[in-house]
């Protein structure tokens, strides 16, 4: 069912942080403080943050506090949390891989880089499966992050615990990445707005996965955060080329807020082949159309191509050279112990050969192009995050991820948002999709959506 908005008192945006500390309202060291508290408390239940840097995170503080007003960046003084499988230097990145346990980076990721760049004091990081490659997050170096919703739950993955940590009203922001959904399927388990930008919008440098190989396109890396205006902040300061990850290109960002939203025209859909989602996730969907009806929009249900071989089709790219480049990301790590390497296993016993994978990737493009002529006839199309609630930890069918595989097949912008509640408690998200380099049309719907439903129960934990 389609919960109805509660008033139930949520923690600040990042935008509201950033604006009081700025403002002088609030100081740096007092909201690192209320961070770390509250992750004391909730990350027991939880075990999304895996580590931290408390002393050294209040010792930011207070250095941002004595700042010179006129040298303060959009974030200055907001602490976050960072997703494990990017690097943040003289701190602990495991990537959630045995191998790397211990292991300390040089250097951040690009996107860290910039976050620091714009003040923000990065506080911890947050859980993730093996090499981010996983819907549910468990690792043998930190072991499982449950759903703060219903702990026997999975948050989700690979940005499980990065969900997790947002939802319990810890920190407004983390980065996550999204090779196949790690962004968006967190993002509506635990109730919270995540955005997948556009492929080649932001750099991958520093992340486990990174911007080499085949099927690089099918990984980006983007912001989850509890309000969809504070992903769109963070997007304008992690987009753009760093010259150093060679796909990403300098194209311009638009303002979400100059988006007629009632003006789009927004295609539909609820199955991809068999895979059909749940009643109440269907109602969750059919209530963010009304919504969107009642501003304006012209709703109408969309035929996606070849729909019942998204799964496939996704598999094939990924695991069709026998997992081999999984296989050397292990070995690059050091990594001896890994559930993954059952899957290699599995994907070189039944491995392309060099004609077969080319043709997959030939199959791929032209797909992709017959694709595009979908916003022929729509501005937006809104869609499932997930054909169901969060399931119980080790329920989880891995088809379901076709929902989300499909639009890293595509590489366009999707931002998932709340919009209902399931009959058990579990947030139910939808997926906002535009065309690509078109991130403020799926904002601008999304903001609408969050608008529209205001505020929703708060979770257990």
């Amino acid at each position: 069912m389609t919960a109805e908005a509660t008033g139930t008192p949520r923690s600040p945006s990042l935008v509201e942080l950033a604006a009081s500390i700025s403002a002088g309202r609030l100081t740096s060291e007092s909201a690192v403080r209320s961070a770390l508290d509250r992750i004391h408390a909730v990350n027991p239940a939880l075990n999304a943050v895996v580590q931290l840097r408390a002393e050294a995170a209040l010792a930011d503080a207070r250095f941002a506090d004595r700042a010179n007003p006129n040298q303060r960046g959009r974030l200055h003084g907001v602490p976050i949390t960072i997703k494990d499988s990017l690097d943040t230097a003289e701190l602990i990145t495991t990537a959630g891989t045995q191998g790397r346990a211990a292991f300390v980076p040089a250097h951040d990721a690009t996107v860290v880089t910039r976050l620091r760049a714009a003040g923000a004091i990065v506080i911890g990081k947050t859980n993730t499966p093996d090499l981010t490659l996983a819907f549910e997050t468990d690792n043998l170096v930190y072991g499982r992050t449950n759903n703060p919703y219903d702990v026997t739950r999975t948050s989700g993955g690979s940005s499980g615990g990065a969900a997790a940590i947002i939802a319990a009203g810890a920190v407004a922001l983390d980065i996550g990445s999204d090779t196949g959904g790690s962004i968006r399927v967190p993002a509506h388990f635990c109730g919270i707005a995540g955005l997948k930008p556009t492929a080649g919008r932001v750099p991958r440098s520093g992340h486990i996965i990174d911007f080499t190989g085949a099927v690089q396109g099918l990984t980006h890396i983007g912001p989850l955060a509890r309000q969809v205006d504070d992903l769109a902040l963070a997007l304008e300061i992690i987009a753009g080329p760093d010259g150093i990850d060679p796909h990403v290109v300098g194209a311009p960002l638009g303002d979400s807020r100059r988006i007629a939203v009632g003006a789009l025209r927004v295609g539909y859909f609820l199955t991809l082949g068999d895979r059909a989602a749940t009643s109440e996730t269907a109602d969750a969907l059919r209530g963010a159309l009304t919504a969107l009806e009642a501003a304006g929009c012209a709703t109408s249900e969309t035929e996606i191509p070849d729909s019942r071989d998204i799964y496939a089709v996704y598999s094939g790219l990924f695991w069709g050279d026998g997992g081999a480049a999984v296989e050397r990301t292990l070995a690059k790590a050091g990594t001896t112990s890994s559930a993954l390497f059952e899957r290699v296993a599995l994907a070189r016993a039944r491995a392309d050969s060099s004609a077969q994978l080319t043709e997959r990737y030939e199959h791929w493009d032209r797909w992709r192009s017959g694709m595009l002529r979908i916003f022929d006839s729509c501005d937006l199309l809104v869609c499932p995050a997930h054909a169901e609630p969060a399931p119980l930890h080790g329920r989880l069918d891995r088809a379901n991820a076709a929902f989300t595989q499909l639009f890293n097949l595509t590489g366009w912008p999707a931002v998932v948002v709340r919009a209902g509640t399931s009959r058990n408690g579990l947030p139910i998200g939808v997926q906002c999709v535009a065309p690509p380099w078109r991130e403020d049309i799926a904002l601008a719907a999304a903001r609408h959506l969050e608008v529209v439903f205001g505020d929703w129960p708060a979770p257990k934990v």
